[in-house]
């Protein structure tokens, strides 16, 4: 049986103007989806989500994989925002060192780290995907950025729409404010809802109905590819937030675009779900791959300390919190490490010698250092648009 649409077009004012707004149904959809279209995609991306869960268990410091991973989607989700900001100059904002782009688009891409840091500790400590939950995510991704004024962490009460310079000619006019609460509630209760489908199928459907609701007044994509991950971890699916989508949908936007439509016009569940879960797997070879080829290299350099320095521990230990974080100061580094001020400044002037660190500031004081090639294989795909 042949979907129609998913939902129904209502009614409404803005600016006195008479407008028609698309309310969602409930899902699951009726009828219900065809599975035999999705079994063998569902399969392998199911197989590669493992494989990438793997990761995280197997690295000998798999927190060094989860603070550069959670930058990386932070930096590429907010670039598909409108924002220029690279990792490096994520990094550099979070030493309080000035940044290459604008501050506003740096701050924009820490709060959404923030944000994350936030509704993860909230799931792990037990508590569900709820609207209060995203709501309060919400309001950290847009603290003190664009769309500040937008009521960061609340509910839109007024209408909103995408393209166009007024619901009248607009591409597509989510819900009228009066029914977003219900929607997303309807939305959280698919989400925490025992049995189902698979937690992967789940997050695209549950990230299509967020995207169609449209909640918030501004930040809804941020937060909408926010929700896959906390859906993923909160089922179990992933131990730590590893896979992120922002990358493919930054590669694939007119096809995102015009499959979100199709749900909502035609019903297309299924399409738009292969879409999805062939960027599951993609995108959970592509990090595997990524954190694989990360190991190797700090292991490779590892490997030159010893046999060059004949094992120098003072070196290692500063190699190490250059890994951490891979763009760092020496009193940053020696922090780290435990060493005294002197012992890493020396530490790391043996890195710049062995071409494993590069001093990027050119002063005397207040020196920088970055392990290029670690940034260099992180930032595939992440430069800015």
């Amino acid at each position: 049986m042949k979907r129609s649409a998913t939902g129904v077009l209502v009614p409404t004012v803005f600016e006195g103007i008479s407008v028609e707004a698309f309310l969602p149904e409930p899902l699951p959809p009726v009828p219900p989806l065809d599975t035999d279209q999705l079994n063998d995609l569902e399969v392998t991306a199911a197989l590669a989500v493992g494989r990438l869960d793997s990761v995280s268990t197997l690295l000998p410091d798999a927190n060094l994989f989860i603070y550069s991973f959670v930058r990386r989607e932070a930096v590429l989700s907010s670039q598909i925002e409108g924002t220029r900001s690279s990792i490096s100059d994520l990094l550099l904002f979070e030493l309080d060192a000035p940044p290459g782009v604008p501050i506003d688009d740096v701050r924009e891409v820490s709060n959404h780290v923030e944000a994350l840091d936030f509704a993860m500790a909230a799931i792990r400590r037990g508590s569900e995907i709820d609207a209060d939950l995203l709501c309060q995510a919400h309001g950290i991704l847009l603290d003190s950025t664009r769309g500040s004024d937008k009521e960061p962490g609340k509910l839109r009460d007024k209408l909103n729409w995408i393209n166009g310079r007024h619901p009248a000619d607009a591409e597509y006019v989510p819900p009228p404010p009066e029914n977003v609460r219900r929607c997303m509630e309807d939305l959280c209760a698919f989400i925490n809802a025992d049995g189902g489908p698979h937690a992967l199928v789940r997050a695209g459907m549950a990230h299509a109905q967020f995207e169609t609701v449209h909640p918030f007044l501004d930040g809804n994509g941020r937060v909408g590819r926010l929700l896959i991950s906390l859906i993923l971890s909160n089922a179990g699916v992933l131990t730590e937030p590893l896979l992120y989508l922002s990358l493919y949908m930054k590669q694939n936007r007119s096809t995102y675009y015009y499959l979100l439509n199709e749900v909502r016009h035609q019903g297309e569940w299924e399409a738009w779900l292969r879409f999805f879960l062939e960027g599951v797997r993609s995108t959970a070879e592509v990090a595997v791959d990524m954190a694989q080829r990360l190991a190797s290299l700090i292991a490779h350099d590892r490997g030159r300390i010893q046999s060059i320095l004949s094992y120098n521990a003072a070196v290692q230990a500063v190699h190490h919190s250059l890994s951490q974080r891979p763009i760092h100061s020496i009193r940053g580094l020696a922090e780290m490490s435990g060493l005294s001020w002197p012992t890493a400044a020396s530490a790391v002037e043996r890195l710049v010698e062995l071409g494993v660190a590069r001093e990027i500031t050119g002063r005397r004081r207040g020196r920088l250092y970055s392990y290029d090639k670690y940034i260099e294989i992180l930032n595939e795909g992440a430069e800015p648009l």
